[in-house]
C-alpha cells in the first residue's frame, strides 16, 4: 500500500506528464492514456488520482497559475499596506495569461472551448489556492492594524480570492480594472470596511 507522500508524487508526475503533452499537442490530442505513458504508470493510477481528462487537463490548468502567482509575492512585498496589495493583485491577476509564451494562454487562444470546459473543472481548486496565498497577508494587516485582528483569516482570506477573481475577470459597468486608481477607490470603499467590521 502506497503512502500519502508516493501517492503526491504519482500524482505530480501525472501533472507534469500532462504538462508536457499540452506543450506537444494541445488539449485536444491530448490522451489519458498518452499521459499514463509519459509518466510511466497506468490508466487505472491515472485515474485514481483524476476522474477525466477535464479534471486532469484543469488541474494542470490550476498548477500554472499557482506557480504565476507564488512569483507574485515580491511585488507585494513592495506595497505599503494591504489595500495596496489588493490592488496590485488585481493587476497582477489581470496580466496572468499576458506572456505569450505561457502555455495557458496558447491554450485559451487556441482551444477556447476546451481551454473553458478543462478550467471549470480544475477551479475547484482555484479559490483555496488564490486563499492560502493571501492569508499572510491579511494577518500582517491585522498585525498592523489595517483589519479587524479578531478576524478569522481563513475565510476572510477565501472572501478576498473570490473578490479579487471577481474584479479581474468579470466585466462590469461600474469599475474598469484596468484604471489602478479605480481599482484602489473600489477596494478602499468596499472590500476594506468587510475587513474591518467583525460579527455581532
Amino acid at each position: 500500500m502506497g503512502t500519502e507522500a508516493e501517492a503526491t508524487t504519482v500524482r505530480e508526475r501525472l501533472l507534469d506528464a500532462a504538462e508536457k503533452c499540452l506543450r506537444d499537442k494541445g488539449i485536444r490530442a491530448t490522451t489519458v492514456l498518452e499521459v499514463a505513458e509519459t509518466a510511466g504508470v497506468s490508466r487505472g493510477w491515472l485515474y485514481r488520482h483524476f476522474p477525466d481528462k477535464a479534471t486532469l487537463v484543469g488541474s494542470v490548468i490550476v498548477r500554472l497559475d499557482t506557480a504565476y502567482w507564488a512569483g507574485a509575492h515580491a511585488t507585494l512585498a513592495e506595497c505599503g499596506s494591504l489595500v495596496e496589495q489588493l490592488a496590485a493583485g488585481v493587476r497582477i491577476g489581470r496580466s496572468a495569461y499576458d506572456d505569450p509564451g505561457a502555455l495557458a494562454i496558447r491554450l485559451r487562444t487556441d482551444e477556447p472551448e476546451e481551454f473553458a470546459a478543462c478550467a471549470g473543472a480544475g477551479v475547484h481548486e482555484l479559490v483555496p489556492h488564490l486563499a492560502e496565498f493571501w492569508s499572510r497577508y491579511l494577518v500582517a494587516a491585522a498585525e498592523r492594524g489595517e483589519i479587524d485582528p479578531g478576524i478569522d483569516t481563513a475565510e476572510a482570506a477565501e472572501w478576498v480570492a473570490r473578490v479579487l477573481i471577481s474584479i479581474a475577470t468579470v466585466p462590469g459597468a461600474t469599475l474598469e480594472p484596468d484604471d489602478p486608481a479605480a481599482v484602489l477607490r473600489f477596494l478602499r470603499r468596499y472590500v476594506m470596511p468587510g475587513l474591518t467590521v467583525t460579527e455581532t
